[in-house]
């Protein structure tokens, strides 16, 4: 059987230890590459293009919410992430779907369960915690805005989250590796897509989606 790469990304060294043990008792040889905040988490997909799956803490350093859920979804599309997070309401995890992720961990899960989400999710399937019953957003203006994020391509997506982090378009240019010309055209059609008239209000709206979590 081939070695799995697994990328573990969480901030709490106990957790991750705990994510690693699940690993560890698997069957198979499975490579673990741990991050402690979202910019090593983004460094390890960089570094491990190949990894099969990205464990990833809802609430890690360096990012706000399911903005950083968006960017890897926006920067790594193959990679399949899996998100882990203590606030394990419907609301939440059924965002998470929704947004990309293959999957969703409670902190509060055994490890059994832990293991048995992770495979889930290797072989392919969308992992939820048992309790959860899938459901549609309550909040129309979240529905719809969850719609217009779909809509966006992974450099707008990227650029989006960017905006979220305060950069302006010059810092952004830079980290893309492209003109601000350029970010100002993505820019201009993230406005027009998510039907707003200034990057203050798409950063608004991006937040929106946070607005059920509670850590």
């Amino acid at each position: 059987m081939q070695e799995q790469t697994i990328i573990i990304a969480d901030d709490h060294p106990l957790f991750r230890d705990a994510l690693r043990q699940a690993v560890t008792g698997m069957e198979g040889q499975h490579a673990i590459v741990e991050a402690g905040d979202f910019t090593a988490a983004r460094a390890a997909a960089t570094d491990h293009p190949d990894a099969d799956i990205m464990l990833l803490d809802l609430a890690m350093p360096g990012v706000s919410g399911f903005s950083g859920l968006m960017a890897l979804r926006a920067e790594f599309a193959s990679l399949p992430i899996v998100i882990i997070s203590a606030t394990d309401d419907a609301t939440t995890i059924r965002r998470a779907l929704e947004l990309g992720a293959s999957g969703f961990i409670s902190k509060s899960s055994g490890i059994e369960d832990i293991r048995s989400s992770i495979q889930t999710v290797l072989a392919g399937d969308i992992a939820t915690p048992e309790n959860y019953r899938d459901g549609h957003e309550q909040d129309p203006d979240v529905a719809d805005l969850i719609h217009r994020l779909h809509t966006l391509t992974p450099q707008q997506s990227r650029v989006l989250t960017m905006l979220g982090e305060g950069l302006l378009n010059k810092q952004i240019a830079y980290e893309l590796g492209v003109s601000e010309a350029t970010i100002k055209a993505h820019v201009s059609a993230i406005l027009l897509k998510l039907n707003v008239d200034s990057r203050t209000q798409a950063v608004i709206q991006l937040g929106k989606i946070n607005m059920a979590m509670v850590a």
